[in-house]
């Protein structure tokens, strides 16, 4: 089996959230747990941090994981999606696994995914623990898929919880309040093992310390506690507040032991592209005219990123939008600028939303506009279109950013 096959057989093969939605996510833990007694338990031979959220979850993984790389430590670092290569979500010291190794957990372990009807995530979370225990990881940063309570990387024993922020996304699946979602993510605060939370409300800081209280824990609310104004290399003024998120999860590990001090922190977030090899969070991929590919794709995460983009310096705004079909867009459309050249288009994902579909709901906001059957297309012809000291804003799906990029 080659490297493409074995990619092939798990995108194809069997349910993927990221193509199907919903049918794809499992309601419980069993099959996740099969897999790891098969793979001789991994998850129990690293040390972990788990991090969850609705927004700035894998820019906060992205961030822990570069500090403890300039602490020296060996670092796993396990997220998704994926922009452009499967790879991408599992990394060592910010390189990705190997497409060897990809091939050979596939084809040595077939037989028992086929046997058990394993899920894409189920088989993903199982290579990346694998490789994480193989290699001796000294910490592994784990990113929660969707959700936390039944989410398949949820057998691990953290070191320090995490809980980034809480907003209505995924709310077919998770719930359509605050209070269920904050408790399907708060499923990951664990026994005696502290957990960040990055910014509260009052409707979820209740459900989050009921959790905490029931599992003998403490909450460590990182928006009540002072932290240095580190510089960033990440753009985005939204990456402050996962930086102070960070932060106040490193002074936990530091609490326990681990030998990190503000030399580190300091390095680390300014290094956080260059040690993991983040992309698609405010990410300037040209110049005259400037493009800005941001992956926000829910009501709080482009409300901050819209207000961003209005603060930019351009003569006039271009934005190549697509999003998911999946996705609910009461209250959305009227975060975008209404004063702007839009192109709608059509990432190429069973998922998509129909680019003339999105146009007609834009329509009561949106007076300049065009419709593109692909994301290619549509993006060609923004810059086409854009002038010298023009912006042009990518964004509305990872799908989108992932085809540009």
């Amino acid at each position: 089996m080659t490297y493409q096959e074995a990619i092939n057989w798990l995108f194809v093969q069997l349910p993927m959230y990221q193509k199907q939605g919903k049918k794809a996510y499992k309601a419980d833990l069993s099959n996740i747990l099969k897999l790891a007694n098969h793979l001789n338990n991994p998850e129990k031979k690293f040390k972990s941090i788990h991090v969850a959220g609705t927004n700035g979850k894998g820019s906060t993984s992205h961030m822990l994981a570069s500090i403890l790389q300039e602490a020296g430590y060996k670092v796993g670092l396990y997220t998704s999606p994926h922009l452009k290569d499967f790879r991408e979500r599992i990394r060592i010291n910010g390189e990705m696994i190997s497409e060897a190794k990809v091939v050979h957990f596939v084809t040595s372990n077939k037989p028992f995914f086929e046997k058990e009807q394993l899920s894409f995530f189920e088989m993903t979370v199982g290579l990346a623990f694998k490789h994480f225990s193989e290699e001796q990881v000294d910490i592994a940063v784990i990113e929660v898929g969707l959700g936390g309570r039944l989410d398949s990387t949820n057998i691990i024993n953290p070191e320090v919880a995490v809980i980034t922020n809480i907003g209505l996304d995924h709310t077919h699946i998770l719930g359509d309040t605050h209070e269920k979602i904050a408790f399907e993510k708060g499923g990951i605060i664990k026994e005696n093992i502290p957990c960040v939370v990055g910014t509260t409300r009052k409707d979820t800081l209740s459900v989050f310390k009921k959790i905490a209280d029931k599992k003998n824990t403490k909450l460590i609310l990182a928006e009540n506690l002072e932290t240095p104004n580190y510089q960033l290399d990440l753009l985005g003024h939204y990456q402050k507040e996962n930086a102070r998120t960070t932060t106040c999860t490193i002074y936990e590990l530091i609490k326990k032991g681990w030998h990190i001090n503000a030399t580190h922190i300091e390095n680390g977030l300014k290094r956080v592209v260059k040690n993991t090899n983040l992309q698609g969070r405010w990410q300037q991929i040209n110049s005259n005219p400037k493009v800005i590919c941001d992956t926000a794709h829910n009501k709080e995460g482009l409300a901050i990123t819209m207000k961003q983009l209005m603060l930019e310096n351009a003569s006039n705004l271009h934005l190549v939008i697509g999003m998911v079909n999946d996705k609910n867009l009461d209250g959305l459309i009227d975060l975008f600028p209404k004063e702007a050249n839009y192109y709608f288009c059509q990432p190429e994902n069973p998922r998509a939303l129909e680019s003339s579909k999105l146009a007609e709901a834009f329509q009561p906001i949106v007076k300049n506009y065009s419709v593109y059957n692909s994301v290619k297309t549509a993006y060609e012809a923004a810059l086409a279109n854009a002038d010298a000291k023009d912006l042009i804003y990518v964004g509305g799906s990872t799908f989108v950013v992932a085809e540009v990029l």
